[in-house]
């Protein structure tokens, strides 16, 4: 009988000790836990690491408009230009990873990556993926006085004329700098890369001829082109765009040409997975809204939907097709 109390009263004691074990553990996982079930209970911040105007802002807004009225909360776009996205990027970084604090994360960032040498932080392991919102192709634009109507025909007169041809970026780095070496490479013609602090002043000196050639995103050109101010040869997508259906990929005339540039959300990396997965699902919500969905085509975009994991996926793919195409063009930011 004593053999049987004392088994009992062992079993007692460590059935105890075990409860007091996991009460000592709820204290330790409930607060996180209870923050993640409670969010979000203040205002968000969404970190846009660009200046305002632009697709970037109108994207962003876009969605945290939707956030806001669905969640309760406001959803608030905060600029943070500066250094190719690296400034907005680090400040998101360096963020308490409790969800209230968001990135607009885009092909700055899978540039970057292998473009900056001196980047401070490496964006795979600093960023939580949350999820996508658009695609956005790119396209070639030309001043109407090149007697070219198409892709072939443009490298032709490239090629009767190397190093005659100046074409325009945004910017040394970004993925409209970067497509324009990579179509520089695959279709063997020279011509001059002339960068400027955005679309606008380029596109100011395509139309005035200052410059011959432009890669472009199709949100801010292809009004123009539509009117008839300069002509778009091609966009650099596999697909068509549905704002200029009649210029065809420049994949046609280059096998394998294809670049985009893409907007997301990513958080700092060790933010609670049901945050995550609260934001992935009413941005994908926000996607399928009809306004917005609406307004997206309006901007020449395409809806990224998709959860977070095949968000990551993406991601990572963009970093390593821009770090060959950086790699083939020999053009590196240096400290």
């Amino acid at each position: 009988m004593e053999d049987a109390m004392t088994i009992s009263r062992r079993a007692l004691l460590g059935t105890a000790a075990g409860a007091a074990i996991c009460a000592v553990g709820a204290r330790l996982v409930s607060p996180a836990l209870a923050d993640a079930a409670a969010y979000p209970n203040r205002p968000v911040k969404w970190i846009v690491p660009y200046a305002a105007g632009g697709a970037t802002d109108v994207l962003s807004r876009l969605v945290c408009q939707y956030l806001s009225e669905k969640l309760g909360q406001s959803f608030v776009v905060e600029n943070k230009p500066g250094a190719g996205s690296t400034i907005g990027t680090q400040a998101v970084i360096n963020s308490p990873a409790d969800g209230y604090t968001l990135l607009l994360t885009s092909t700055a960032n899978a540039i970057n990556a292998s473009f900056d040498r001196a980047l401070p932080f490496d964006f795979a392991k600093s960023i939580t993926p949350v999820a996508g919102i658009a695609r956005i192709p790119l396209v070639l634009v030309i001043n109407n006085d090149i007697p070219a109507t198409n892709v072939a025909e443009f490298i032709a007169y490239a090629k009767a004329h190397p190093g005659k041809i100046s074409v325009g970026s945004s910017g040394i780095g970004t993925s409209l700098h970067l497509s324009g070496e990579l179509f520089k490479s695959m279709a063997g013609i020279e011509m001059v890369h002339v960068p400027y602090r955005g679309s606008a002043p380029g596109l100011t000196d395509l139309m005035s001829g200052q410059i011959q050639a432009m890669f472009d995103n199709v949100t801010s050109s292809f009004a123009l082109a539509q009117a008839g101010k300069i002509r778009a040869l091609g966009v650099t997508s596999r697909e068509r765009s549905a704002v200029l259906p009649e210029v065809p990929p420049i994949g046609d005339s280059l096998t394998g040409y294809d670049t985009s540039s893409f907007y997301g959300v990513g958080a700092p990396q060790g933010t609670p997975q049901p945050i995550v997965d609260l934001l992935n699902r009413e941005i994908n919500a926000a996607l399928d809204e009809p306004a917005i969905k609406q307004r997206i085509a309006d901007l020449g975009a395409i809806a990224l939907h998709g959860d977070a994991r095949q968000f990551g996926a993406m991601l990572a793919a963009e970093t390593e097709s821009w770090r060959k195409i950086v790699e083939g063009s020999g053009v590196h930011k240096e400290g």
